[in-house]
């Protein structure tokens, strides 16, 4: 089939690039000429493990290209794909529809027949209907448009795995036409039996920012066990644990730690709140403002955890921050915890160092005011505490006893829960984490000190991000 797909970030780029891997001729189009580019060229303009590899082999097939108009995705397509972002409004909590409405605006007076327009990005309940009305308008006379609704459901880090084969597709549509067709567009997916729920629209706009809640509340709660946890002696990992056997609860997400972040989680939970209240059932859900609380209150914790272990001042201290990124195998430094954290401990006046992977770049851009390194040496030089708040896999991999070695005091936070504090702490090293109990004694100032050897290899030379989207269309992800 011919698919357009609008808006070329995350998501959409992405879902492009494996449209046209399982067999149909796809265009993206996006505003940002650097970033069409780019991916014309077979360049991510974002780190996503796989995605170059589908990328080049689409782009190698002829199946894929990339272009600005959207006078061509008009006439190219036989289903849209809006995929641009829904960010936050500036002064409130709902969603900035300015983008999506861009598209429709953009594309509706070009569409030569009938066709079906499929939204993706993550919108209030009521925008299919809401856009359904607006196209009719717009589409020329003849011309019948067809609105659904397709929430995406990737995770940044696996979105290609996620893409291709997905744990479910939800299909919000109003007609058997627009099923069926949204039935060929996954033909593939469907025939290897991923699960397929055809439902009204309103139905399928809400079972993204459900899921978001639900997960953002799974976060939170085992959070809150952390600081009660901290009140009372208690170990909140073993506590998860426990409570994950319960096959009602389960153990994923229970992960108590610095919170979540990113550009879709935390907006899309205050935008849920706020269409709750525009319909009248604000009670209904304010516990999810509880839940963003709580999720804040994390950063705030640790970084009056990291000045009460280094005396209770935190001026002139030497601090190194690993991770910039909000989440691993990950450039987006949206709503970053970690970069929160780091910000806020520089802001009381600590010479801050952050080291991370792959999201340095974005981090600068973000924040130039820190100094960001690549190479975990020349970070962690002479710091005096190290925080460890991106769960990358190479600081699992880190030894601790080399180290310890090159910081002048071997203090450690672990905001992820996610290193073995036994092992640091043979190595010398005193740890704390949120919800855990104290840490061992500090080592002794006559430890041997040696050089450290590279005990993470520095990534290969970080992808040319093309930056922002331009302001008529951001991307999106969850």
């Amino acid at each position: 089939m011919r698919l357009t797909v609008i808006g070329t970030g995350y998501l959409g780029a992405v879902h492009a690039a494996c449209m046209a891997s399982i067999g149909h001729d796809v265009l993206g189009v996006d505003v940002d000429i650097e970033k069409i580019t780019a991916l014309a060229e077979g360049r991510p303009p974002f780190y996503e493990p796989g995605f170059d590899e589908v990328l080049t082999q689409a782009l190698a097939s002829g199946r894929l290209r990339f272009g600005t108009s959207l006078r061509e995705a008009a006439a190219h397509g036989e289903v849209h794909f809006i995929c641009v972002g829904t960010p936050q409004q500036a002064g409130s909590q709902a969603a900035d529809l300015r983008y999506v409405d861009a598209v429709v605006d953009g594309l509706a007076p070009h569409l030569p027949a009938s066709c079906l327009v499929v939204g993706k990005s993550t919108v209030p309940v009521g925008t299919t209907a809401r856009l359904t009305t607006r196209i009719a308008a717009l589409a020329p006379l003849g011309v019948r448009a067809e609105v659904a609704w397709n929430p995406e459901f990737l995770r940044e880090g696996f979105a290609v795995e996620d893409t291709l084969r997905p744990d479910r597709l939800v299909a919000g549509v109003t007609s058997r036409e627009a099923d069926e067709t949204l039935r060929r567009v996954y033909a593939p997916m469907l025939e290897a039996g991923v699960p397929y729920i055809s439902t009204d629209p309103n139905t399928a706009e809400l079972v993204k920012v459900a899921a978001n809640s639900f997960l953002a509340t799974k976060i939170s709660f085992i959070n809150a066990m952390a600081e009660v946890c901290d009140a009372a002696g208690a170990d909140v990992v073993t506590l998860a644990d426990a409570l994950g056997h319960d096959t009602r609860i389960g153990r994923r997400f229970l992960n108590a730690g610095l919170g979540f972040g990113g550009g879709c989680l935390p907006k899309d939970i205050r935008a849920f709140a706020a269409r709750a209240q525009e319909l009248g059932v604000g009670p209904a859900v304010e516990f999810l403002d509880q839940v963003d609380e709580i999720n804040q209150r994390q950063r705030t914790r640790t970084v009056a955890l990291a000045r009460q272990m280094v005396g209770g001042d935190l001026t002139r201290r030497r601090v190194t921050v690993l991770g910039a990124t909000f989440k691993p195998n990950s450039d987006d430094v949206r709503d970053s915890p970690a970069l929160a954290v780091a910000i806020a401990l520089q802001r009381q006046g600590a010479d801050v160092r952050v080291h991370d992977p792959e999201g340095t770049t974005n981090a600068r851009r973000a924040h130039p005011e820190l100094r960001c390194s690549t190479d975990l040496l020349t970070a962690c030089q002479g710091a005096e505490i190290v925080l460890h708040l991106t769960e990358w896999g190479q600081y699992r991999e880190v030894d601790p006893v080399k180290l310890a070695r090159v910081v002048r005091e071997p203090v450690l936070i672990d905001g992820r829960n996610a290193l073995p504090h036994d092992t640091w702490r043979a190595a010398g090293w005193t740890v704390k984490a949120l919800g855990r109990p104290a840490s061992s004694a500090r080592p002794s100032d006559a430890q041997a000190r040696e050089p450290l050897r590279a005990t993470i290899a520095s990534p290969a030379t970080e992808p040319d991000r093309a930056g922002a989207m331009a302001p008529a269309m951001p991307t999106n992800m969850a």
